[in-house]
């Protein structure tokens, strides 16, 4: 077939690369996006949106079962597994004819097949039937192709007792207990899942403490809240064997603490991380660097070769959607000769949608001593708060970190009911360099549970109201 000739050509159709491919058309540049399985990615195929949608599931079934704190009564009350999990796929299959309809209307050129570069200025395109090979050219690459799960030896998901989240996404039964390795927010999204619905979960983490990312105050308490709800949590351990019969699994642990000891299970969810794809891509025909998995690139998504670019997980951690879809507007306008801003991902918030949420933008309180910076620390509880009380969802906590000498917002942490749609607010703050006196002097509504950011902010400076 003959060359076909774009602007910009995007390989993959996630977050990052659909988002760059409507911006590209916005601006004019005549645009394609190449995917070889499902547009809108791991993301909202197979990540970020069917697991919210398991976790609604399981929160609504939460407030069935404990629907006499309410002052209801629910009797004989059980769960369709299949339909729950139908309902999660249902809801990824209609974003996914979203994002196809949204190219479709900004007249972007859509093929399905799996892209390789040919140097830096040529695509070759092999269909998904094996066929035929196409030829595109083009002045830029921007390269989407995603993560895939991270396999560790001796640990290698078989798709029926080991699983990714692929499995665990879909699960054939509804397994009584569980052992999860891995406490990111893959995995504990996973273990909050299967223990609202009924299994015994046991989270397994090789370093000190779960959710490294996270504040370690928040982290505290949100295990606190885990082991409430019925997670064992083993830290500081690691999985020295995993023998496999017909129908469970048997892991050996080693924690450092006691002699190993040894753990049976109907299922394993294997949730050490992920990492980039970026084999089979004709890197080896530019002068595209790697690092551990992922592309080498700068603030505006450019690679060291000239003309190829990388955006989303592919180019790097934080591993989140909207990092992609943020690093995809930056690369095309930068590419487009726009006056743009390099990425700061300083900045990117982070949420795990477990029970309790947790939320945070910003430096921790660890992160901002390291910086050498004097500190001012605000905190105000879930249990101070009216709405809170209200909503039966005591159990939290708003953190803010300030400079001690400027009053510069330097950071915000939260576990509790809804802190990940809450985190937005410091988000903006932090963007816009919001000082102590701007948060203080802002009028939040009542009854909220937005009045426990005022309320954090006052506390750091000695003024708070509800305590």
């Amino acid at each position: 077939m003959a060359d076909m000739d774009f602007d910009a050509i995007i390989i993959g159709g996630g977050p990052g690369g659909y988002v760059s491919a409507i911006r590209a058309s916005q601006l004019g540049l005549r645009t394609c996006v190449v995917e070889s399985q499902h547009l809108g990615g791991i993301c909202l195929n197979w990540g970020c949106i069917p697991t919210k949608a398991l976790l609604r599931s399981a929160e609504i079934w939460t407030y069935i079962k404990n629907a006499h704190d309410f002052g209801l009564a629910a009797e004989n009350i059980s769960f369709d597994l299949d339909k729950v999990i139908n309902r999660s796929r249902s809801i990824s299959k209609q974003l996914n004819n979203g994002v196809t309809n949204l190219l479709k209307k900004n007249k972007i050129t859509v093929l399905d097949g799996r892209a390789r570069l040919d140097g830096p200025n040529k695509v070759e395109v092999l269909n998904n039937d094996g066929g035929s090979v196409r030829g595109l050219s083009t002045k830029h690459v921007i390269i989407a192709t995603g993560s895939r799960p991270r396999v560790l030896p001796g640990i290698e998901p078989d798709g029926k007792l080991i699983w990714t989240y692929f499995e665990a996404l879909r699960p054939n039964i509804m397994p009584k207990s569980l052992l999860v390795i891995g406490s990111g927010a893959i995995g504990i999204e996973f273990a909050s899942f299967y223990n609202a619905m009924g299994a015994d979960v046991t989270v397994i983490e090789v370093m000190p403490r779960i959710l490294t990312a996270v504040d370690s105050e928040i982290a505290d308490l949100a295990q606190k809240q885990f082991e409430k709800n019925g997670i064992k949590i083993i830290s500081n351990a690691r999985i020295t064997a995993l023998n496999k019969t017909a129908s469970n699994v048997t892991a050996t642990i080693q924690d450092g603490k006691r002699e190993a000891r040894q753990v049976t299970v109907d299922r394993v969810i294997s949730a050490v991380g992920v990492i980039g794809n970026i084999e089979d891509i004709g890197l080896d025909t530019t002068k595209v660097k790697t690092d551990r998995g992922c592309i080498v690139v700068d603030g505006y998504g450019c690679t060291d070769e000239p003309g190829v670019y990388a955006v989303g997980d592919v180019a790097g951690p934080p591993m989140l959607a909207h990092k992609a879809e943020h690093e995809g507007v930056i690369c095309i306008e930068n590419i487009a000769g726009l006056d743009t801003h390099p990425i700061d991902k300083a900045r990117i918030p982070g949420c795990t949608f477990c029970h309790p949420q947790i939320a945070s933008v910003g430096m921790t309180e660890e992160e901002a001593i390291e910086a050498g910076h004097k500190l001012k620390i605000g905190r105000f509880p879930f249990i101070g708060n009216g709405k809170a009380i209200a909503l039966g969802e005591t159990n939290g906590l708003i953190k803010t970190v300030f400079n001690a000498n400027t009053g510069e917002l330097l950071g915000a942490h939260m576990v509790g009911a809804e802190v990940t749609e809450l985190i937005s607010s410091f988000v903006v703050a932090i963007g816009l360099e919001t000082t102590e006196e701007d948060l203080i002097h802002t009028i939040f509504p009542h009854p909220t549970l937005s009045e426990m950011l005022h309320e954090s902010a006052l506390d750091a400076y000695d003024r708070v109201l509800h305590l």
